[in-house]
């Protein structure tokens, strides 16, 4: 009996810590990656706008429905495993070049924008993703921080690109 209540007394504590910590941490943050691509920036830019396929290319996402233009210029909800549905509006659309969408549910655990960037470059283009995201709860904060990285989900999103056009991403800072 005496092992029940230690174990659930260093559960506590563990879960207290977490949230403590958690707390501690910036709300919001700022991070960036890139990946060089054998594709003229057209194709990039098809890829990355063209939601109806999405499905056939990110490892994540289940569906993808339309939103609304509710900004004038619409978006899309992804049905992300693990994370349920994500609703993105478009706030910049500037083909083939640049790309931002903010996720549009206030009562998400974390939201943010994207930036894509895509410059043409010898051979290719350069696409530069960044985050400007915020984690509104302290227990996914100290996960996102401290276990799977606040770039994890760009880095599969580039990883997955790749394989759309049969390339290895090799990913920058």
């Amino acid at each position: 009996m005496k092992w029940i209540l230690r174990t659930a007394i260093v559960l506590a504590g563990a879960i207290l810590l977490v949230v403590i910590v958690g707390a501690l941490l910036p709300k919001q943050h700022t991070v960036t990656r890139a990946v060089r691509y054998h594709q003229p920036s057209a194709a990039v830019w098809q890829a990355i706008t063209d939601y109806d396929k999405f499905p056939q290319w990110r490892s994540s996402v289940e569906r993808v429905e339309p939103l609304p233009a509710g900004n004038g210029r619409g978006g899309w909800a992804e049905y992300v495993q693990g994370a349920g549905r994500i609703p993105l509006g478009i706030t910049e659309w500037v083909p083939p070049q640049r790309l931002v969408t903010l996720i549009v549910d206030p009562n998400l655990p974390f939201g943010g924008t994207w930036t894509y960037e895509i410059t043409a470059i010898e051979g290719g283009s350069l696409v530069r993703i960044t985050e400007n995201g915020e984690v509104r709860n302290p227990i996914f904060r100290f996960v996102s921080r401290f276990i799977f990285g606040l770039h994890a989900t760009m880095d599969q999103y580039l990883k997955d690109l790749g394989a759309k056009f049969g390339e290895t991403a090799n990913l920058e800072n």
